[in-house]
């Protein structure tokens, strides 16, 4: 299944079911369990599958709008698609893809191979990449630091985990990053992955049970300025070599992960520095299975 929030001028965030271009409410009003976060936190406490919670408390009758007339940029005045989930927690996986290893020891001023080196390693490289206050959803923005001048997509499959280690559902994930500030020295990794807007989510949830072998899908990028295509890539989770259990496995050695964590899994796909973003730069990541997550890039303060 396919699992949306939507946000509501009159009421907030409000989880929703998609089947085919309707949306369903779900919602169970005596516990307070509005948001798709809700849905979760509630199917780890009473250990149901989420797919059994949402089939639960899906309502009878669709909402009087589509996902269509709801797939705008965020107003405050109109009811429009927002981020599937507000996790609690975000993390992030590096040197997954070969071509990210070469792509970062050639361009980093210091330590050169400590890159392949990880990707050879037992050890993957996990890092915090923030809360949901840094999070933005499909049509919204992504971010720009005034202190760099190579930001660039990192397009990725995210995974939805509960606090069991268990993976609910996948989503498109776009790790921004200020790819010029790392490469000035490792150790300023924090500074070119953590900042407001930093990490995007959608454009919708999907459960699980829908995605039977995450490593056959592909991932593809596009990036465009006044409309035309100034940078464009694909790649596919095949080609990953670290498994997503495995990754999952090291997140929680000794960490407690809250249910609604969502995993960044790394990213395949390389953008070229003269592709760097800038102000109004529209960036569309596409996996078939699940959608098309679009954002604009703006400068954060």
């Amino acid at each position: 299944m396919k699992l949306v929030q939507i946000c509501d001028p009159k009421k907030g965030y409000r989880a929703g079911r998609i089947d085919g271009n309707r949306i369903y409410p779900v919602f169970y009003e005596e516990k307070k369990l509005h948001t798709v976060l809700d849905l979760v936190e509630y199917a780890t406490a009473i250990d149901l599958d989420l797919t059994e919670v949402v089939d639960e408390l899906t309502g009878a009758e669709a909402l009087p709008v589509t996902l269509e007339e709801i797939s705008i940029p965020p107003d405050p005045a109109r009811t429009h698609l927002a981020i599937p989930i507000h996790p609690p927690e975000v993390w992030a996986c590096g040197v997954t893809y070969k071509k990210s290893a070469e792509f970062r020891d050639e361009d980093t001023q210091t330590s050169k191979g400590i890159y392949d080196y990880v990707y050879f390693a037992k050890r993957p490289e996990l890092f915090f990449k923030g809360t949901s206050s840094r999070c933005t959803g499909p049509n919204d923005f992504i971010g720009l630091r005034s202190d760099s001048i190579f930001t660039a997509v990192e397009p990725e499959l995210a995974v939805l985990i509960d606090t069991r280690k268990k993976v609910l559902g996948y989503l498109v994930a776009n790790d921004v990053s200020a790819w010029d500030i790392e490469r000035e020295n490792p150790l300023y990794l924090p500074q070119s992955k953590v900042f407001k807007g930093c990490c995007s989510l959608g454009p919708v949830l999907v459960t699980k049970d829908e995605i039977k072998d995450p490593y056959k899908l592909t991932i593809q990028c596009e990036i465009k300025r006044a409309g035309h295509i100034l940078f464009s890539g694909q790649t596919n989770l095949g080609t990953m070599k670290r498994r997503i259990e495995e990754l999952i496995d090291f997140l929680f050695l000794a960490n407690t992960i809250p249910a609604g964590t969502v995993l960044l899994t790394g990213t395949g796909i390389i953008q070229t520095e003269e592709a760097a973003l800038r102000e109004n730069d529209m960036v569309s990541i596409t996996i078939p299975e699940i959608g098309t997550l679009r954002n604009v890039a703006r400068h954060v303060s």
